[in-house]
């Protein structure tokens, strides 16, 4: 089961360094998709910064358990965010975010039960 823990937490956390990167660097698709749901471009950073902070979480969490627990929520509570953003203004957009909401439930399930 641990082996199940570091394939998806390490997944998740390099999707989560890509995408916080795709913030930092401003891409032009992602900075108008954030535009759709209200967020300001100079705000970026932040959601950045909470994506790598979860990054790295995740994978300290493979060393000291109740660090991987406490990032994996984080993340899940992120991408219920994200989502919710989505339906807010009614965009139906919201794949990826969900994809990555259920992911990050899958890596806190996998990481509690590997305590």
């Amino acid at each position: 089961m641990f082996i199940a823990t570091i394939i998806v937490s390490s997944l998740l956390a390099l999707a989560l360094v890509i995408s916080g990167a795709a913030k930092l660097t401003k891409n032009p698709q992602l900075v108008e998709g954030m535009a759709t749901v209200g967020v300001p471009e100079h705000r970026l950073w932040l959601l950045a910064s909470a994506e790598i902070a979860g990054a790295v979480g995740l994978v300290a969490g493979l060393f000291w358990w109740p660090i991987g627990a406490a990032a994996a929520i984080g993340v899940v509570l992120y991408f219920l965010g994200a989502v919710g953003a989505h339906l807010r203004v009614k965009d139906m957009g919201f794949a990826p975010a969900l994809v990555l909401l259920v992911v990050g439930a899958a890596a806190l399930g996998l990481r509690l039960a590997t305590t």
